[in-house]
């Protein structure tokens, strides 16, 4: 878990949960939370928070934390008889300590954690599927931010899923940004009961509220902050959609781990397999990548 010049540490939390910072040389850093196996935050070398987190968010179990980079699984938002999102960025993870191996390119010069999920009983009482959530989160030598998720099925009958990454950029003002990437999809609107559109602008830009599910995307999105003059791109590998949402002044009035404000301040942007579940077989594994960069833009 330390490779030349990374650093891994374990800390608490006020509330007493577990985090792991990681570090690169460098000194840009990321912290994971053991509840939820969520990334709280990203950092870059000169320490500058790329990820957003709520001034109201609350960080006692059995809430989720409002921002970072929660894990939808085995739902992502109503889809489903489980709770919003499903459970598993509301139940305790455990750290790994001996993974099945990954490829070399994925452990060579990183600062990384390897947590652990296993359903427990009650989990198995309201979603009957046996599994392991095996979640790498990793710091490269550039400061980019990793997550490899590897689920795999040990029931003896199958069983099918949903997944997304829900990531919340912090950004300078909603009002100056911008995504590309998603050009010409078709998309599920969850503000018109998941009804089918196609994405007609260049780039999709922000002056309400947006909650979407686009189809099908390329591997690379880019979410483009003018007033910051800096780019995120979003690399995915497994998760074909894409999630986008930002709740806008009304809906944010309603969120009670939300400011009132603060929609200007962030954006969702989630790698994520929604549309068509995956189906795993007895035995079967199901991996999934994200890799998160920031580049400077003009």
């Amino acid at each position: 878990m330390n490779h030349s010049g990374a650093a891994v540490e374990v800390t608490k939390d006020r509330n007493g949960i577990d985090q792991v910072v990681l570090r690169n040389p460098q000194g840009a850093s990321a912290r994971v939370s053991l509840h939820g196996g969520q990334v709280l935050s990203w950092r870059t070398d000169r320490g500058e928070e790329l990820l957003f987190t709520s001034s109201k968010a609350i960080f006692k179990p059995p809430y989720a934390v409002r921002g970072g980079i929660p894990i939808c699984f085995p739902q992502f938002g109503q889809r489903g008889s489980l709770e919003q999102h499903g459970f598993a960025r509301n139940r305790t993870w455990v750290i790994d300590d001996n993974p099945p191996p990954l490829h070399p390119n994925d452990t060579s010069g990183k600062a990384y954690t390897d947590l652990l999920l296993k359903p427990s009983e009650d989990d198995l009482k309201i979603w009957p599927h046996s599994f392991e959530f095996r979640l790498r989160v990793s710091l490269t030598a550039e400061g980019n931010l990793s997550l490899i998720s590897r689920i795999r099925n040990i029931n003896c009958k199958p069983f099918s899923f949903s997944i997304a990454y829900h990531t919340y950029f912090s950004i300078s003002d909603i009002s100056e940004v911008r995504v590309e990437g998603l050009e010409t999809l078709d998309y599920l609107d969850n503000l018109c009961q998941r009804e089918r559109f196609t994405e007609q602008g260049d780039a999709l830009t922000f002056e309400s509220e947006v909650d979407r599910v686009y189809l099908g995307s390329r591997d690379i999105i880019a979410v483009f902050d003018h007033k910051r003059k800096r780019t995120f791109l979003v690399q995915k590998e497994g998760l074909p959609d894409v999630g986008v949402w930002n709740p806008w002044d009304k809906k944010s009035k309603t969120l009670v781990d939300f400011g009132d404000e603060e929609y200007k301040q962030m954006l969702c942007v989630s790698g994520a397999a929604v549309e068509k579940p995956i189906t795993l077989k007895p035995g079967e594994e199901w991996t999934g990548r994200l890799e998160l960069s920031v580049v400077p833009s003009s």
